[in-house]
């Protein structure tokens, strides 16, 4: 594989030629190792597992200091910014004057000022109006909501581990779907139908281990091989590993083979209320690729054009996923899912 290069190697292009394409219909069938008793524990250990009440909101590029942002977390209104020295500043998304969408206002100098009355927010509690935890990590930015997620609150939230600061490309895709979070989560936790639904991208795809139903932390990743598709038989294969480290996320790495130490983040975060007629779930995926290659400093120059690239990769991937996600949720809520 290409991950066993020597020195000249590493010059060489990163890809394999199937030598025999096996055709969509013929390749090997993986139900019986996507057992549904398998996938509801991989969601059990990962609901298990605290979140510190910290939710994602979006894109860290998303939250500027000229305008505010807004969006729902499980119904509730956030309003986020940028103060005078850049750092987010988050809180209720309702002016608590007369219940003004904050969203609407303006910002200047780091102050967010309400379009109704004027009412200016710095950031510090101010009227009747508290600011709320928030992180951004540089890629994403994160929302403590405690009477939303009533549990133990932490600090910080559960971020992933990433590859080095400026070392990796880092692209965040933005959907939403007609499900709840463990739709979403369930879905990622199934690389088994990756082939099959994604032929487009992926072939050759192999489970080499799984967690047992009643696996530990320590034990609880999915292993992959898999071939990423470039044009006609020519293919880059890895090895991934999937694990979910709190319960709205669910993480991809590379660890072995070409762009190894690169992480596919996905977080699900609620947009309407718990017990919802219609649930909506917002999916919230961070792509960050990294090579150990000599000249990927070259290619990080030019990101500001990979980017689009690789958030259309991710949403054509999260049309067909966010669809079954949807599906799902309906089988579940009549009753009629088969797991």
């Amino acid at each position: 594989m290409t991950e066993r290069h020597g020195r000249g190697d590493r010059r060489r292009l990163p890809l394999s030629l199937r030598r025999d394409a096996v055709p969509w219909e013929g390749q090997r069938a993986t139900w019986r190792q996507a057992r549904p008793a398998a996938i509801a524990a991989g969601l059990k250990r990962a609901a298990s597992r605290p979140s510190g009440n910290w939710y994602v909101v979006g894109a860290s590029e998303d939250i500027r200091a000229d305008r505010p942002a807004g969006r729902n977390v499980a119904g509730t209104e956030v309003v986020l910014w940028r103060d005078a020295r850049g750092e987010v500043r988050a809180g209720s998304g309702v002016c608590p004057h007369l219940g003004a969408a904050l969203k609407d206002g303006v910002v200047r100098c780091g102050t967010l000022i309400c379009r109704w009355h004027g009412l200016a927010l710095d950031g510090s509690p101010f009227a009747g109006w508290e600011p709320w935890p928030v992180h951004d990590d540089g890629v994403l930015v994160w929302v403590r909501l405690d009477r939303v997620g009533g549990e133990e609150p932490t600090a910080l939230p559960v971020v992933p581990p990433r590859p080095p600061g400026g070392a990796a490309i880092a692209a965040v895709y933005t959907g939403a779907g007609v499900c709840e979070p463990e739709d979403v989560v369930a879905n990622r936790l199934d690389p088994w139908h990756g082939a099959w639904l994604h032929p487009y991208s992926f072939v050759d795809l192999e489970v080499l281990s799984a967690p047992a139903d009643d696996a530990a932390d320590a034990e609880d990743a999915l292993v992959v091989r898999v071939s990423f598709k470039v044009v006609g038989r020519a293919v880059v294969p890895v090895t991934a590993a999937f694990t979910a480290p709190e319960p709205r996320t669910v993480t991809m790495r590379i660890v072995e083979g070409e762009g190894a130490g690169s992480v596919v983040e996905t977080h699900a975060t609620p947009l309407t209320p718990a017990g919802a007629g219609r649930p909506r779930t917002a999916v919230v995926e961070a792509v960050l690729a990294t090579s150990d290659r000599p000249r990927f400093g070259a290619v990080m120059a030019l990101a500001p054009l990979l980017r689009p690239a690789m958030r259309s990769a991710a949403g054509r991937l999260w049309r067909d996923d966010l669809a079954y996600a949807e599906r799902r949720w309906r089988l579940r809520s009549t009753g009629r899912f088969p797991g």
